[in-house]
C-alpha cells in the first residue's frame, strides 16, 4: 500500500482535500488530530510540555492548551523545535500504526496522511508520494484572518513554515485550492485515480 503525505501550508485546503479524498473511500489520518491525542491529558508528551514550558499551557483538564502555548512557540522558533521534539515522535508512532490497520485490512492500494510541517520535519522519505496544496499567500492570510488571527499572527505562522514554492518542488502532485470547490474536487479525484493505477 503505498503511503501518501498531504501537506501544504497552513490555510492552503488541505482540511477539505483530505475530506474528499474520504468522500471517496480512501483511508486517511491526520497529523493534527492525531497530535491533539498526544497532547491530551495524562500522555507522556503532555508531562513533557508542562515540564518544558510551564503548568500554565495546560487546560484545567490537564490536556495541552493550544491557545496559551501557540504564541509562545511561533514567536520563538527554538521554542517550536523543543515542542516538535516533544509531539512529532508520538505522531509518527501513531501514523505508523494507523498505516499498518490499514495495510491489514488489504483492501486499499494508498493511504493519504495530512502532515502540515511534511517538508519542515524533514518526513518526506517517511512516504511513497506527496501532495501538496497551494494558493496565493495573500488568500491564506485572507483565510487565517477568517478564523480569527490578526495579520500579524497570520503572518507569523506564514513565516514558520516553508514558501508554497518549496513545497511544490518536493512534490509529485499538486491541489491548487485557489479556485472552486469543485475545482477542487475535481483535481483531488484525478490525483485518486492516478494512485490506484
Amino acid at each position: 500500500m503505498l503511503k501518501v503525505a498531504l501537506t501544504g501550508g497552513i490555510a492552503t485546503g488541505k482540511s477539505y482535500v483530505l475530506n474528499r479524498f474520504r468522500h471517496l473511500g480512501v483511508p486517511c489520518l491526520d497529523a493534527d488530530e492525531l497530535a491533539h491525542g498526544v497532547e491530551a491529558a495524562g500522555t507522556e508528551a503532555t508531562a513533557a510540555i508542562a515540564a518544558r514550558f510551564g503548568a500554565e499551557v495546560l487546560t484545567a483538564d490537564g490536556s495541552v492548551d493550544r491557545a496559551k502555548l501557540g504564541p509562545i512557540v511561533f514567536a520563538d522558533p527554538a521554542a517550536r523545535r523543543e515542542l516538535e521534539a516533544i509531539v512529532h515522535p508520538a505522531v509518527y508512532r501513531a501514523i505508523a500504526a494507523g498505516i499498518r490497520a490499514f495495510e491489514l485490512t488489504g483492501t486499499h492500494r494508498f493511504a493519504i496522511v495530512d502532515v502540515p510541517l511534511l517538508f519542515e520535519t524533514g518526513a518526506e522519505q517517511r512516504f511513497d508520494r506527496v501532495i501538496v496544496t497551494a494558493c496565493s499567500a495573500d488568500l491564506q492570510i485572507a483565510r487565517l484572518k477568517a478564523r480569527g488571527l490578526s495579520e500579524d499572527a497570520a503572518r507569523q505562522r506564514l513565516a514558520a513554515q516553508w514558501p508554497t514554492e518549496q513545497k511544490i518542488a518536493g512534490a509529485d502532485f499538486v491541489v491548487h485550492t485557489d479556485g472552486t470547490f469543485d475545482d477542487t474536487s475535481r483535481q483531488v479525484a484525478g490525483i485518486a485515480s492516478q494512485l490506484q493505477t
